[in-house]
């Protein structure tokens, strides 16, 4: 019996340290660690890169997984580490993903890296020249099904390929991209925001998103939401546009 026992208690170990191991926290930070990995092929005097920074601003906190700076702009990269079936598409409020016949939903993340973008642009808005460039990096054994988007969404090992093929006129100066990078830097090191209150602000923010949109308010600029119709039949989309692309159905 007492080896029973112990055998009973070594599984109940055994399955609470899988779990924890692949819980969804940890299975984040994983991937965003891989694709820092992948990302310090970049640095050099050509590409700053920053990874997992939390940016303040009066509209809430943002915490986005890696940015990357250079001369062609500031490349903005949400990491997603799933593994099953991903569709989605570029205006969908969610994306799917599908394992083993079962479906869930989660967050579109193009629409995650865009609030990424607005907190960005708010800390560098003396920089209106730049141009940003958003990127979600799925790891993991993710497989890319019927994905529909202009903003590029792809697996880790494209990532590099990715970002030097954005390589094309400057619209940043050396000594602006050091200027850039020494403010992130700094707001990196400040000692603001926590990741549990980022949280709570996250969730704070998400009913303020939702009394906004009620009120046909876009919650990420505060424009008015009009009634248009495009390829996918009819939506609501922000009259900032393309400056903002919130989109709403």
């Amino acid at each position: 019996m007492e080896i029973l026992f112990i055998i009973g208690i070594a599984i109940a170990i055994l399955i609470s340290v899988v779990y924890r191991l692949n819980a969804p926290k940890r299975k984040g930070a994983k991937g965003e660690y891989r694709v820092a990995r992948k990302l310090r092929r970049l640095q050099n005097e050509e590409f700053k890169v920053f990874n997992d920074v939390i940016i303040s601003t009066r509209y809430g906190s943002s915490q986005i997984d890696h940015i990357v700076i250079s001369i062609y702009g500031i490349f903005v990269i949400e990491t997603k580490n799933y593994t099953g079936w991903i569709h989605g598409n570029e205006n969908s409020e969610y994306w799917s993903q599908t394992l083993y016949k079962k479906k869930r939903k989660f967050r579109n993340p193009i629409r995650q890296n865009w609030s990424h973008i607005y907190a960005l642009k708010k800390v560098l808005s003396d920089f209106k020249q730049v141009s940003y460039h958003p990127i979600i990096v799925f790891t993991g054994d993710a497989k890319l099904k019927n994905i529909n988007s202009e903003i590029p969404v792809i697996y880790r090992h494209e990532l590099i390929r990715t970002i030097k093929d954005k390589n094309g006129i400057p619209n940043l100066s050396i000594e602006q991209v050091d200027i850039i990078t020494e403010r992130i830097h700094r707001i990196s090191k400040q000692k603001g925001v926590t990741k549990k209150e980022h949280i709570r602000q996250v969730k704070k923010h998400a009913l303020e998103k939702k009394r906004r949109e009620k009120a046909f308010v876009c919650p990420w600029c505060g424009g008015e939401l009009v009634a248009r119709k495009g390829e996918y039949g009819k939506f609501y989309g922000c009259s900032n546009y393309p400056r903002c692309k919130y989109t709403r159905k």
